[in-house]
């Protein structure tokens, strides 16, 4: 049955192609396909999501839109550009109506949500300049329904608008590097280096210096390629270099006056350097752990991706691979030898590794007969099947359920990759590869809006929130003992106090007005001690029990409240 999907596959394609216009309603319609399940329902993913939404919050509360703070901690770390976005999407959901759209996450995940699809649409717009226009849908295709962009797209922070700003400037770089080469086959446009600054302008003030990074270790490969700088004359470095200081110096000038210069100690200093010198937060990891991400953050074209490696090493002096390799492989490098290790930080190098992919398609540099072929495209069927476990193991485990309605979409993502495989198997590369988007969407669907959901251990922090909407006043003041994720702060509010034990929790429901405790178990005795000596005898309200996966530890929580009066 899934062998007759070539045909429709063929006849789909040869219309969506048929313009651009036509490809890029396709894309942008299959990146909401890729992209929605799950992204309004899915609660603040601990715990870079709610510290990036909670500074947002905060300069609406406060009306400073210079400084970046966390509560009272300066957020000094990255540039404002994401959270003015995610501001102003609050600000444009308030006016619309949206209630309590401070508190609602998906309004803070609308610049990812647009930051992801626009990456789909450059991703098709860079790699026409490598690719026919069925290929480079293909490409983009691909790169919607990728694991990686399909996580960042619904998390509120930096990452898929920085792929988007990457991609424009590296489609842009692209054709003046082809044109110079003369392989390019058409003639770009005279505002291509507007293109390429305006996204490296944008990408400054998302996350510093990434996308020069990643174009300026390409420039540097390609001119040594040369043994000039000559080509990069379009690029129009100068007017350039303007542009990119009137749209990104003066915000750092104000935040250098605001701080005194701190930001740029703290965020250039510790948050950048320190990533360089010793693995953040925990997020530690040896060189070639990328490698190891890849094959489930690109899944599924990510076994494909890796057959195509012999092709680019063959033919890595021509121009178009020379590119590619050049968009790759320095930045990767770059990320394995950094300690500190986060799978998103590769994401602007995929759409390169499609392009590459692709060309290996077309020029016949995928080889089935190659020893382990057929295996490695079995990663098609295996790293679901993996997931599904893990998904069924944890809902039992945890909650003591089964994810019913996940199931029957995880039964279609297997089929449809048992006919990839048997597509690869006859040759078929290119109707493999769009049975690979076919089995993402059955995938995200799968997980989204049923597998996740149904993992109620995980929502401590929304469970807990809505605990103390129930204490039985309109705005009564929180404090929490013992957890303290930013989820917590974001739900709850800005003035959500931390308790350093439990006597300085029952003495914060010793004070006037409605007032809620979160305390975790490990400090019940102490709480529970204090309480005998106070002659405030709040009611317990509730027991939240669940898992806190940056602990790695089942907690239990009790709830107390006190009513005014």
């Amino acid at each position: 049955m899934m062998f007759s999907l070539t045909p429709a596959i063929d006849r789909l394609t040869a219309f969506v192609s048929a313009s651009h216009a036509r490809a890029c309603a396709f894309l942008l319609l299959l990146s909401l396909c890729a992209f929605l399940p799950g992204f309004s329902t899915l609660q603040p993913i601990d715990r870079d999501e709610p510290r990036f939404a909670q500074a947002s919050k905060q300069m609406l509360e406060t009306g400073d839109f210079v400084d970046i703070r966390f509560q009272e901690e300066a957020r000094h770390k990255k540039p404002v550009g994401i959270y003015w976005l995610q501001s102003a999407a609050v600000k444009a959901g308030a006016a619309l109506g949206v209630p309590e759209a401070r508190t609602q996450i998906w309004l803070y995940r609308l610049p990812s949500l647009i930051g992801a699809t626009a990456t789909v649409l450059l991703t098709y717009w860079a790699l026409l300049a490598f690719l026919s226009p069925p290929l480079a849908l293909l490409g983009a295709a691909l790169m919607a329904t990728a694991v990686l962009l399909g996580v960042e797209a619904r998390i509120a922070k930096t990452d898929a608008v920085l792929a988007a700003c990457a991609v424009a400037s590296m489609g842009a770089l692209a054709r003046t590097w082809l044109d110079w080469t003369r392989s390019l086959a058409f003639v770009p446009s005279r505002r291509n280096w507007l293109v390429f600054w305006g996204a490296t302008a944008i990408g400054l003030l998302i996350k510093g210096p990434i996308v020069p990074m990643v174009w300026g270790l390409a420039i540097l490969v390609l001119s040594a390629s040369q043994r000039s700088f000559r080509w990069l004359k379009p690029l129009r470095f100068g007017p350039g270099l303007l542009l990119c200081l009137i749209v990104a110096l003066p915000w750092f000038v104000a935040i250098m006056v605001k701080t005194g210069g701190s930001f740029f100690a703290e965020s250039v200093g510790q948050d950048m350097l320190g990533k360089v010198a010793e693995g953040q937060e925990k997020h530690w990891g040896p060189p070639g752990l990328y490698l190891l991400f890849f094959f489930a953050t690109y899944w599924p074209a990510a076994a494909f991706a890796a057959m195509a490696v012999p092709f680019a090493w063959v033919r890595r002096k021509e121009p178009q691979i020379l590119f590619l390799i050049a968009w790759i492989l320095p930045s990767w490098i770059v990320f394995e030898a950094v300690p500190t290790k986060l799978p998103h930080y590769v994401l602007p190098l995929y759409p390169a590794i499609t392009a590459l992919l692709l060309l290996a398609v077309v020029n016949g540099g995928i080889a089935r007969h190659r020893r382990g072929a057929v295996a490695t495209a079995t990663l098609v069927v295996t790293v679901p099947l993996a997931l599904m476990a893990v998904v069924i193991f944890g809902n039992w485990t945890l909650d003591h359920a089964v994810p019913w309605l996940a199931l029957p979409f995880f039964a279609l993502v297997l089929t449809v990759g048992v006919s990839v495989v048997a597509a690869f198997r006859r040759l078929e590369f290119e109707g493999a590869l769009w049975r690979c988007v076919l089995a993402s969407l059955f995938l995200t669907v799968a997980i989204y809006p049923f597998a996740i959901e149904s993992l109620r251990s995980l929502k401590l922090s929304p469970r807990l929130a809505q605990a103390a909407k129930a204490a039985g006043c309109a705005d009564p003041a929180v404090i929490t003992l013992g957890y303290r994720e930013p989820s917590l702060v974001f739900l709850t509010g800005t003035d959500l106090a931390m308790a350093a034990g439990g006597t300085q929790a029952a003495a914060f429901l010793d004070q006037p007005g409605c007032r809620v405790a979160f305390v975790e178990s490990r400090f019940a005795g102490e709480f529970d001690a204090a309480l005998a000596a106070s002659p405030v005898k709040p009611r317990l309200l509730t027991t939240i029990e669940g898992f806190n996966l940056n602990g790695g530890r089942k907690l239990s929580i009790a709830v107390f409240a006190k009513e005014p009066g």
